[in-house]
Order: C-alpha cells, then structure tokens, then sequence
C-alpha cells in the first residue's frame, strides 16, 4: 500500500483532561503483568472468545517484529473504532469510543483492551450475537506505524508518541494514559492528533464521514446485510471445529408451545405466497430464497430419509447429505430446508443442480436448512417461528468441517433492503417469515416471497425440432391450468444444453398428442411448427415478464421437475420486481438468426437466440461501450466449448451492419454503429468482444487507459482487491478518477477515461510507471514482467493493454468460458468476497441491472481529464536501474 509521509512540525502538546486526569498519568503505571500473560499475551484475547461460534482468527502470536497498524469500525453494543498498533508479534488494542479525530486537541477516549492476533489485520465480518463484541467489523484504515521512542518504555510510562501512514489517518499522534478512577478495571487513555499537514480545522470535514471499509468498501450495514445474504459464512466458519456432537445443548421440550409426540412420516410443506415487497415490520424475519430442491430430512434413529414436497424418498440421490443428517449427534428429527448446487461464483443454481444429478456429482451439494419441525421426541410445529430457529441453529452447531448442511441465517429488519442485496448479487429473491407463526402447510401469509427474477413450473406441452442438431428440440411449448382448463404461454428456446435438448428430444417425441383443446386459443402463428405432447412433464423457467398477447417474455429453460404433477401448475400471483410495469419484447431491430437454437455455452444452455435477446436487453448499458471503436473479436460459431479465434478483419457471410475502418493494416478494422451491428456480431458467433481504447474518430489519441489485474493461481481475491485498490490510489494521486470491472475470467480491471489528447506511446509510458512503481514498492504481490513462471504469488498488472492494437475484452461482453460469464461494471464500494470475477453471467446480470439505484460508472462518458506529465518517466527508470 502506497502511503504519505510527513514531518510532524510540533512537538507533543500536553495532554490535559477533564479533571486533570491526564497530567497525573505518568505517575499511574499500569498494573503489572502477570508471569502468565507475559508468556501468553494472547490468553485473555483466547478467554473471552468461543471459535466454533466466531469467525474471527484463532490465537497465534506472530514470530518477528513489523510496523502495521488497523483501525477497525466496530459496531457492537455501541459503536467504536478499535486501534490496533502491531508490537511483539500481536497487536496491542484500544477502543476509541468516538473515533479518532483529526482536530489537534480534540481528545478521544481510548480504553485498552486485549491484545490481539496479527491475523486480525485482516478481519472484516459479523460476530455473532451473544458472542463478545457481537457485530459487524469493517477495516476503516490500514497501513504502518512508527514509534518515536522505545514503544515498550513509551507503554509502561503512559505516553506513546508515533506516527500513523496509512489511507485516511497520517502524521503525528499521541495517547496518553489517565489516572485510574476507582473501580475501573480498564485502563483509559486519550488518543490526540499532532499539529501537522495531516491535520484538520474542526470546520472541515470530519474523517469519520469515510465510512466505507479500506478491504472492501462496504459499510458496517452493508455487511450486516451480506453476512445474511452469504449466509454460508458462519456456519463454514463453525465447521472448522471439530466433529460431530452437538456444540449446544438443546432443550426443544422447553420451547414454547412444545409437545411430546410421535415423529411424523412426512408433513405437507409451507408454501409461501407471492408478494411484490417483504412486509416491514418487526413481526417478520427475512432469509434468502433458494434455487434448489425442497427438501424435508427425516432422521429416526440412524435412519435417515430426504422426502421432496411431495413426500417423494429422494435419499438415494443425495447421499453425502443423508450421512451429514445422520452424522448431527440426534436421535430423532424432522427438517426442512433446500439442497442447492454452490458454483465457484457463489451463486446457486438450479440447472447447475440439475447437471449435478445427471452427472452423478455430489461435491457441490450443500442443505441448507431453515426449519426445525421435530426434534429428538418433541413436535414443534405449534412453536412460533424465531423459536423453532432459535433451536435449529442450536442443533446444527459446531458442523464438521466440510459438512454440506448449513444453517439459513435470518436477518429480522429492512427485508427491502435485504431483498436490494439479494438482487444486486444475483440471488433468487427473499422470503419472510412471521416470528410468531407456527408452522402451516400450504401456501398463506405466514410465509411471503418477494422475487428478483420472475420464475415459476410450466407443463410441458410441445417442442419444435432443432435445425442445428440432429434428435434435438429446437424450443419447447409450455403452458398452465386455470380452472382445470390449459392455458397456452409461448415457448422457451434457451437454457438446456445439447445434452438435454437431446434428452428432451428422446423424452418428448415418445409421448405425441393431439393439439390440446386450449381455454383460450393461442395467438395466429405463435404455435406454428409445434409438435404437441402428452402434458406429463414440468419444466422450470426464467422469464423477464409476460407480453401483451399473454405469452412469455425471453425465457429460459432451468430444469424439469419431477417434484411437482403437471395437474397442479397454474400461473402465480403478482408479477415480481422484475416486471414490475408492463415489459416491452426485447428490440431485436430486424435481425434474423440462423439456427437460434444452436447452443453457445453448455453449461447453462446460452443459445444463440438467448445471447441476442440478452444483447437486445441490455442495449442500452452496453452499446456506449463497444460503438465507433476498433474491435477485435472472439468467435467461436460451434459455441464456447468448441474451436475460438481471434478476428479483426472482414469474413465470409458478414452482415452489411458491420462497418470497416482503416488502421493502417493490410485490411480494415471491423466496428459497429448500433444494436444491429451488435446482433450482426451475435450471428457470426462473436462470443467476445474486445475494443481498442481509441474511438475511429480520432485512432492515434486514446480516451482511456486500463489496467488488467491477472493473478497467479495462488493469489486470493482479497488480494485482487487490494490491488485494485493500490491502482485506484496511484491514479488519484495523480488527479484521475477510475473505475472498475470484473474482468468475467478472474480478475478485475481498472479504466481511467481521458481526454484524448496524448499518443499511445505516452499513455503507455505513463501506465507501465504506475506498474513498474507498485513492483517496486511491494515485488512480493506485484509483477510488471507478463511471464507466467514470475506470477506464483502475484499479481501480473498488465499495462500492455494501452499499446496501439491492444485490447481488454469491453464491459458488459460475454466471455468464452464456461457458464457465460460478463465482464460486469462495479461500483467501488460493490468490491468484496462474496463477488467474484466470474460472479456475474448471463442468467443473472440482467436482474442486476433491474435493481441498481444508479449506474456505478455514472459519468464515466462525461469525465474530462489528461494524465500528469510523463514525459521522462520511463528515461528515468532506465537511468535508475543503470546506476
């Protein structure tokens, strides 16, 4: 991390208080310590912490002697900020009761607490309440300290003069211990900021109003919100103790309205009903809604049985959780919960589910349980809700590591801004839960859903032959039952792979039919081609709203159901978020495709047809990226997991809306003016789209510079993180605003628009200075050199991107990966664990974009600004490296 660095231009003022407290201090030592604490200065920080319950990092005392220091925003009972100032392998701690003031003078309370693991330099996360110093942590600055006499004879005397280099705090400080009161059993001291560049006048902005984390940019709220909406973290954390037996004792005989009873063979599950909103009020908790199986675990002795919502034994497919349930250390049982399919993006995915069974995969499985409906002899369908969690949570303590149960989290206000969350990410959506409620079969309202993306189970009633494959089908016919009578609701031609588009073909073509005697006849033409089937099979399907002739809008095949019986499909109530007011059909400007049908990405099912509609959707937020620029492209016309290549020249067959520029080449550039241009690049298989950082206005002037954040293998996210952060600071300093975006592969890219007025050649001059300076200052994270032996580690920041010719892939293009991942604009703030480089896709950008309060690159087009002068940096890093 870069730092400032500055004189302080005084000397340390005195340290008076109220009282007098303070020009008493030095003549109060502190008590002395213990021949115990000596030798363990982490057993207090050990004490007061149950790590099967904490996520925060165990006790371990650091070998050798650093300089760094952290302020954390702490909001427990009370909100505070925790100094911690790295000594003797731990970090020695005070809680600043209101935050450390950048006013000389402005004293701040600092009570002493205990020492803790180095380890916590890095801590950000929620601890658990009931837990000591239950709340949400943030790193608020970060950076190196620097003391100016002995620190240990500074310490025992009461007053430690150093200096701070970090983001947000720097220059001179001082605390100075307080004379003890009576009783007090923490000693108190006054931190105080020295007179110097660093400091502020009490008239200008307080830095307590920079409340966003130096890791990761959220707030204190906002990660109080994600470690709900990542609501694995804390039962992954618990898992890390070991085994089995539960960690809590629990008394579900005590719970309220408890009853002694036979277990039950199976309950009717509780639905929830359909809602545009969660319900406010402090009667309601809220947990995410899951894309995966319902699931009820019936465990009797060391029989265990998964039933889906039908009463179906599903225990066969779902092995590896069938041993977990009966692993739990319980004697009898009966949960409900939800097994998923957790990709390495984190996003949960019922298609991934269902390729998962296909194949025979359980390793990504994960239940996630939240409901206790019997435990070990005792029926608690009578007890309220918050209850019955509160003994669930208790039952699954202390989960072995690698268990695929997790306990579902419940977060109890603000379920609208749970749901933002939850959409934002690109979750499926939120269900409430009345605390008070016992547990209702059927649908009521005492259970509600509020959905990010409309989704629900069609029958099955046709499909159209593929004119790309051969045995497959090409989309299928779906539809509903309204009062016993089928209701015709358009067709899905995306979303199943050539594996399934196959199986479909096998499964379908076995059951042909009559065409159904329809409730209400389709509209002219939308059933042209379609061969009708027996109504046997149920399909779930994503769609973005219904058109103005009753049919569905841009859906997307997600899997059959074999959990649900086709007589029992109607069409549900409410619209969702996502189609809030009525939608318009994607603009596809008169483009016609060939073989829309032609699959693109198997994983997931991406066809032709659903990469167009995906383009025509987003238009407006991409096109201002990808228009009057020289493009190079990534076609691959068999799809992603077929034979790609790079092109930048004309082909055979190209659409007349693609136009060509002269850049010197043998041949001209391909560009594009609008959406046809865009959907002509969809036609001819572009799965990449990767502009140059010039307009063909002006070619020779770029008006942005970009920086590729590509790390080793072994270098995590965080680190990522860091790194972009470092650019982002390099170029602030140099008086320019960046941006950044997930680069769809794994890792981020920062842009800095210009005004176009240098040369390639000094653009890219500058840009390999701010690289070559990060090597310089950190080579142990940082690599200038692109060779791939030199990254283990670290991470390569590729500057070449700013040559002439050069190219990044353009926000908002898909990349040839598997899933079709997006290269996906983020707001700085957005940057976190629990969004990957990959985090974002087909599937699920769209919805993303349905819930943005505003566009995280807002001015990015407007911003008017030149680099500083370059002109010599690279001379002198050659002169420098001579000498």
């Amino acid at each position: 991390m870069a730092v400032r660095r500055s004189a302080d231009k005084t000397a340390a003022p005195k340290a008076s208080a109220p009282n007098g407290r303070a020009k008493k201090s030095a003549k109060a030592g502190p008590a002395p310590a213990s021949t115990e604490e000596v030798a363990d200065p982490l057993k207090l920080y050990r004490e007061k912490r149950d790590f099967t319950r904490t996520s925060e990092p165990g006790a371990e005392v650091a070998k050798g002697q650093g300089a760094q220091f952290v302020v954390q925003k702490h909001a427990a009972r009370r909100l505070h900020y925790d100094l911690r100032l790295e000594l003797d392998g731990v970090l020695k701690s005070w809680a600043v009761t209101r935050g450390p003031s950048l006013v000389p003078g402005d004293k701040r309370l600092a009570v002493q607490t205990e020492d803790h693991p180095m380890k916590y330099l890095e801590f950000e996360g929620v601890i658990p309440q009931g837990e000591y110093g239950g709340g949400t942590m943030i790193v608020w600055d970060r950076g190196t300290w620097r003391p100016e006499h002995d620190p240990h004879r500074a310490l025992a005397k009461g007053h430690l003069d150093f200096v701070l280099e970090g983001a947000r705090l720097g220059g001179r400080w001082h605390l100075v211990r307080m004379r003890p009161r009576p009783h007090e059993k923490k000693e108190q001291w006054l931190l105080l900021k020295g007179d110097d560049a660093f400091a502020r006048t009490a008239d200008q902005p307080d830095v307590l109003e920079e409340n966003r984390s130096f890791l990761s940019g959220k707030t204190n709220d906002d990660l109080k919100a994600e470690g709900v909406i990542r609501v694995d973290h804390a039962s992954r954390q618990a898992s890390k103790a070991a085994p089995a037996a539960k960690a809590v004792a629990i008394k579900p005989a005590k719970a309220p309205k408890a009853r002694k009873g036979l277990l039950p063979v199976f309950l009717e599950p509780s639905l929830a009903a359909l809602v545009e909103e969660p319900p406010d009020g402090g009667e309601w908790i809220h947990e995410i809604k899951y894309d995966g199986y319902r699931i009820q675990a019936r465990l009797d002795g060391g029989e265990v049985q998964l039933l889906t919502r039908k009463g179906l034994n599903w225990t066969e497919r779902f092995n590896r959780v069938a041993d977990a349930v009966r692993q739990l250390g319980l004697g009898s049982a009966l949960l409900d919960g939800e097994i998923v399919s957790e990709a390495e993006s984190g996003v949960p995915s019922f298609g991934s589910l269902q390729a998962d069974l296909k194949a025979g995969r359980q390793d990504r499985m994960v239940y996630y349980v939240f409901d206790a409906l019997y435990l070990d002899g005792v029926d608690l369908t009578k007890t309220p809700q918050i209850e019955r969690k509160r003994l669930l949570e208790a039952a699954l303590a202390g989960l072995p590591e690698g268990s695929p149960l997790r306990y579902s989290a419940h977060f109890e206000h603000d379920g609208g801004t749970m749901l933002t969350h939850a959409c934002r990410l690109g979750l499926e959506g939120v269900i409430s839960k009345r605390k008070d409620a016992p547990y209702t079969p059927d649908r009521g309202s005492h259970w509600l859903k509020a959905k990010c993306v409309l989704r629900q189970e069609f029958v099955v009633i046709g499909y159209t032959v593929s004119s790309a494959a051969k045995r497959s089908i090409g989309s299928l016919a779906l539809g509903y039952y309204d009062d016993g009578k089928l209701i015709y609701a358009g067709r899905s031609g995306t979303g199943f792979s050539g594996d399934e588009a196959q199986s479909l073909y096998a499964g379908l073509s076995a059951i042909p039919s009559e065409k159904p005697a329809f409730g209400r006849k389709p509209p002219a033409g939308t059933d042209k081609g379609v061969r009708w089937v027996e109504p046997r099979f149920v399909a779930e399907i994503e769609f973005r709203g219904w058109t103005n002739d009753e049919l569905l809008r841009q859906s997307a095949f997600k899997g059959l159901r074999d959990d649900k019986p086709p007589a029992e499909v109607v069409r549900e109530g409410g619209s969702g978020r996502a189609s809030a007011a009525p939608a318009a059909e994607a603009d596809l400007s008169g483009v016609r495709l060939t073989h829309p049908e032609r699959v693109l990405w198997e994983e997931g099912g991406v066809t032709k047809q659903g990469l167009a509609d995906f383009y025509a959707d987003i238009a407006a937020w991409a096109l201002p990226h990808l228009v009057n620029r020289p493009l190079s492209l990534v076609r691959c016309p068999n799809g992603a997991g077929k034979q790609c290549f790079f092109q930048k020249h004309r082909w055979e067959g190209l659409s007349p809306d693609i136009r060509f520029v002269d850049v010197g080449d043998a041949e001209p550039m391909t560009f594009i003016e609008d959406l046809r241009g865009l959907l002509g690049l969809v036609q001819a298989g572009v799965l990449e789209i990767h502009p140059w950082g010039s307009t063909i206005a002006d070619i020779e002037k770029p008006d942005r510079i970009i920086f590729d954040l590509d790390p080793g293998d072994d270098v995590s996210w965080s680190q990522v993180i860091d790194g972009a952060l470092e650019v982002r600071q390099r170029l602030g300093r140099d008086g320019l605003e960046s941006f950044v975006k997930t680069s769809g592969g794994k890792g981020l890219h920062v842009v800095a628009p210009l005004t176009p007025l240098a040369d390639w050649e000094t653009v890219k001059d500058y840009t390999r200075g701010v690289v070559e300076a990060m090597e310089t200052d950190a080579p142990s994270l940082y690599v200038a050199n692109m060779a791939k032996r030199l990254r283990k580690g670290r991470i390569f920041v590729d500057y070449l991107r700013n040559g002439r010719g050069a190219t990044a892939v353009a926000a908002f293009s898909t990349r040839a990966r598997d899933g079709a991942p997006v290269s996906t604009p983020l707001a700085w703030d957005e940057l976190s664990e629990a969004l990957k480089a990959d985090h974002f896709r087909i599937g699920n950008l769209r919805q993303r974009l349905d819930f943005l309060a505003a566009d995280p690159w807002d001015g990015f087009f407007d911003l008017r600004q030149t680099l500083p002068k370059a002109a010599g940096r690279k001379s002198r890093k050659k002169t420098a490296k001579a000498a």
